[in-house]
């Protein structure tokens, strides 16, 4: 007989399901959830991105004179400035290493957390491998679905390894996670993945 994905006797953080590596239909299964690779529908901001002319550059200036051979170096390089860029501009604050702790199976830290108004953003930080995790992603985005009131908005993660960034949406009330096929690259794409982010906080 097949073990179980998950022992239901044992403790797991979500950096255990970055390190477990199992099919990730599977495992969002035993938790009541499907998964689904597509393009998800991400709207675009129209705002004028005037106040964030400077990314760019900036990012483009920070890859000259550091090697990205690190999760911390990612994080710090590529992936803060856009996010506190972010914050900075929707006067929101962000949660760095943010704890939850919902079920013996679904608790650990986010690496990034965004909430304005009703609107929420989760990102994870990886060094070099988006698929596990996204799997980890994902697993935070259930923590979440199960934490809050209910609510039929959708909940929003990225996965990026700082030059590569991808979405995942979760539908709260179909219990379904979209992976988006899309990759974004920073420095290349910030202006669209700028416009994705703040359409999400406008919705």
């Amino acid at each position: 007989m097949r073990r179980p994905i998950i022992d239901p006797n044992r403790s797991y953080s979500f950096r255990d399901y970055f390190e477990m590596n199992v099919p990730i239909n599977e495992l969002l299964a035993y938790f009541g959830y499907t998964h689904q690779m597509a393009s998800c529908r991400l709207a675009r901001s129209t705002i004028d991105l005037t106040p964030f002319v400077y990314l760019k550059p900036q990012l483009e200036n920070h890859l000259q004179y550091v090697y990205l051979t690190s999760e911390t170096a990612r994080r710090e390089v590529l992936v803060a400035p856009v996010i506190f860029g972010l914050a900075a501009f929707l006067k929101t604050p962000v949660q760095i290493e943010y704890p939850l702790n919902v079920t013996n199976q679904l608790k650990g830290k986010i690496d990034y957390y965004l909430q304005r108004n009703s609107n929420l953003l989760i990102i994870e930080a990886k060094h070099d491998d988006m698929t596990r995790g996204f799997t980890q992603l994902a697993v935070e985005l259930i923590a979440l679905d199960q934490w809050l009131e209910a609510d039929d908005k959708p909940l929003y993660g990225i996965v990026t390894m700082g030059n590569a960034w991808q979405f995942a949406i979760l539908d709260r009330v179909t219990k379904q996670i979209c992976q988006d096929i899309h990759l974004y690259r920073v420095p290349d794409d910030v202006e669209e993945l700028l416009r994705i982010l703040l359409a999400i906080f406008e919705g």
